[in-house]
């Protein structure tokens, strides 16, 4: 019995890169101060401003924000809500 799997080129692995500009990744944390449809506009539109970001989802039942992207930089996604005003819960 054959075991082996044949993967064609252009489907990507799960292999990590060592480069930091193609890595993709998520960052979730909270925002405990966001209670409405501001708060969340507020804290995505400053999130999405940052290079590398290509999703920023809120939930405002948890709190819970949620971003993808390439290379993200916490710190600078940090500033970004503190710019809209909440503080970010790592």
């Amino acid at each position: 019995m054959n075991t082996s799997t044949n993967t064609p080129a252009n489907i990507p692995t799960n292999e990590t890169s060592t480069d930091p500009v193609n890595t993709l990744s998520t960052l979730t944390f909270t925002v405990p101060g966001m209670s409405c449809g501001h708060c969340e506009a507020a804290v995505t539109r400053e999130i999405r401003k940052i290079d590398g970001v290509d999703h920023v989802a809120v939930d405002l039942g948890t709190k819970q924000v949620v971003v993808d992207g390439t290379a993200l930089d916490q710190a600078a996604i940090f500033a970004a809500v503190d710019e809209a005003g909440y503080e970010p819960v790592a």
